[in-house]
């Protein structure tokens, strides 16, 4: 059974295909604490894409961030936003969004930041526990 994550934004990205054309394809987005899912759109519906409606696919595609290595490549031109995700196996998928308000760059730079963060302090917890249950203080350990 797995908890609900909590969903940090809903709304629309633009997503370059990685076909011979390299298309924008509408994306739904749903950015949780976890990744990024991507719904694909159903014919060419769904207003203004930002707000779940019968037009989006319920099937998502997720990058999560643990296989997320950086968001990078940041372009403004005429009104939108261009930037690239980029996971450990080095490929690089391009998105674009509208340029007005909070951009969706910044919020999965700060959700993969923070990510990467609870990440380390876990494992911080687990090697210091480890080391408190085999009796070691850490004392004698050389660095």
């Amino acid at each position: 059974m797995s908890l609900p994550v909590k969903v940090m934004r809903d709304g629309r990205l633009e997503k370059r295909s990685s076909g011979l054309l390299q298309l924008w394809k509408k994306k739904r987005c749903v950015l949780t604490e976890e990744g990024l899912r991507l719904h694909n759109c159903k014919g060419g519906g769904g207003g203004d894409g930002d707000a779940p409606g019968l037009a989006w696919n319920s099937k998502a595609k997720e990058l999560r961030f643990e296989r997320m290595v950086t968001v990078d490549c940041v372009e403004y031109k005429r009104g939108l936003v261009y930037f690239t995700v980029v996971m450990a196996t080095g490929k690089e998928i391009d998105f674009r969004c509208p340029q007005e308000g909070t951009a969706w760059n910044a919020e999965i730079a700060l959700a993969l930041v923070r990510y990467k963060n609870l990440q380390a302090i876990q494992t911080g917890r687990n090697r210091h526990l480890s080391t408190a249950h085999l009796g070691s203080t850490g004392e004698d350990v050389e660095l």
